[in-house]
């Protein structure tokens, strides 16, 4: 099926096309010279965060506390991340693209196959061929990973890549549910395309957290 101009699928991807265009050439600069400009734009991030999550709890004091735990831990794992003088850099990058493939891949192929709910309830427009298109992505996004960087081992960096697509993708449940307990569509509206800025990251949060565990028990990062 054909996305036609005008249509909202169309309209509604290329303001997310857009504000990725206009986003990411900062984030992307950050990663790559890390100190203190990393930490600068994470802390950024968190204190917009912060406001989204005041503002979507209407300043409720268990929900706040909760919020502390949501975006602190998040963004010391991404600082963690980017602190690995070894692969951190290359951590970060392989990181936002599985994130940004599987979220984009999963919007388009949603959009486009579209079928049965994944979680009616929760997120209405999600579906199980969004969600495997997302994971195919992100599984691309892994193998590539291995390639360009020549590791061995492509295919595990590759399902690695999936298995944090789909915590990604339950990250982005989580936060949906959280709006709906609210009755919100979206927790600002900064982000043209996508809302707030927690409507952007969810995924990433949950994400950086995962690669963080998991190095730790592997004792080193995912990349080595």
């Amino acid at each position: 099926m054909a996305l036609q101009a005008g249509d909202p699928t169309h309209s509604g991807l290329a303001a997310r096309t857009v504000s990725a265009v206009v986003l990411a050439p900062g984030v992307l600069a950050a990663v790559y010279f890390g100190t203190p400009f990393f930490e600068f734009v994470v802390g950024l991030m968190a204190l917009i965060l912060a406001w989204e999550w005041n503002r979507l709890c209407g300043g409720r004091i268990m929900w706040l506390l909760g919020g502390l735990f949501y975006i602190i831990v998040p963004c010391g794992a991404l600082i963690h991340l980017r602190s690995d003088p070894v692969t951190g850099m290359e951590t970060l990058l392989w990181l936002l693209a599985v994130v940004w493939a599987t979220d984009t891949a999963a919007y388009g192929a949603g959009r486009l196959i579209g079928g049965a709910k994944l979680s009616p309830v929760i997120s209405p427009n999600k579906t199980w061929s969004g969600l495997l298109g997302g994971l195919g992505s992100a599984g691309i996004v892994g193998a590539l990973t291995a390639v360009i960087l020549e590791k061995d081992g492509v295919m595990v960096l590759a399902m690695l890549s999936a298995a944090i697509g789909l915590i990604s993708q339950a990250g982005d449940l989580a936060e949906s549910w959280i709006k709906r307990h609210f009755r919100v569509k979206d927790t600002s509206g900064i982000i043209p395309g996508h809302g707030g800025l927690f409507d952007r990251v969810d995924g990433l949060l949950a994400a950086a957290v995962a690669v963080a565990v998991i190095g730790a028990l592997g004792k080193g990062g995912i990349l080595t």
